[in-house]
């Protein structure tokens, strides 16, 4: 994704791995790590960002909330979780560039998340990257039962080939109001349940597009993990 992106002023990650039942928006200037995650080895628990915060662009996205009529709060505490860190060490492993996180709302309602992005979209043309930080396919079940992949056997996972074509075409076959219409129905979608048991990973796509508005989108990546198909997208510009 970085390579074929502007380096961006500050990124805002929304992250699968917060849930509040307002939006909730990171200002720490300098935010700690937060290891959100057990049973690993030790070296996953060293693992460092150096990334600073931005209190002031938290600040600016809590005033296009109230603006929107969307509540939210701040959090001048809140540590990079691993839906945040582990994504941005891969992209910007120098970790220069300031993160802002924010949750996800409780009611993972993807109509309220899309009314999010559509809110922010002023940022995307102050440098700021939205990312939506989750996953197109989320069924640990399925992951445990094919091993995860640790014992060479990853048979094709068909519903989560159907939910990726249909995905695919959601997110890059329509723009605006009708990408919108065409994303919030995602339950209704082949595979959509067996891909999304909860949809925590799924919805951080849902800011993203509303923040798109009518620029269209592109599938970034796109390929098979332990048996799953998988797909990342951005749009416009970013």
């Amino acid at each position: 994704m970085a390579r074929n992106l502007p380096k961006p002023k500050v990124i805002l990650a929304v992250t699968a791995h917060w849930e509040a039942d307002k939006v909730m928006v990171s200002t720490a200037a300098k935010p700690p790590m937060l290891y959100d995650y057990y049973g690993f080895p030790p070296e996953a628990y060293k693992l460092v960002y150096p990334a600073p915060g931005s209190p002031e662009v938290g600040r600016r996205v809590l005033a296009l909330l109230a603006a929107a009529g969307i509540p939210a709060a701040d959090d001048d505490s809140r540590g990079y979780d691993h839906g945040c860190f582990v994504p941005l060490m891969l992209a910007y492993p120098e970790g220069t560039v300031p993160v802002v996180q924010m949750s996800l709302l409780k009611s993972m309602d993807p109509k309220a998340h899309l009314a999010v992005g559509a809110a922010l979209a002023p940022l995307r043309d102050e440098g700021v990257l939205i990312v939506g930080s989750g996953m197109s396919f989320h069924n640990m079940g399925l992951f445990s039962k094919n091993g995860f992949g640790m014992n060479g056997v990853s048979a094709k996972y068909g519903p989560s080939e159907s939910f990726d074509a249909w995905l695919q075409h959601a997110a890059t076959g329509a723009t605006g109001a009708k990408r919108a219409e065409l994303l919030a129905a995602w339950a209704r979608a082949p595979g959509g349940r067996e891909c999304h048991p909860r949809e925590e990973h799924l919805i951080p796509l849902m800011v993203a597009a509303g923040a798109a508005g009518e620029d269209g989108g592109r599938t970034d990546f796109s390929d098979y993990m332990m048996g799953a198909k998988i797909s990342g997208f951005v749009f416009g510009d970013a």
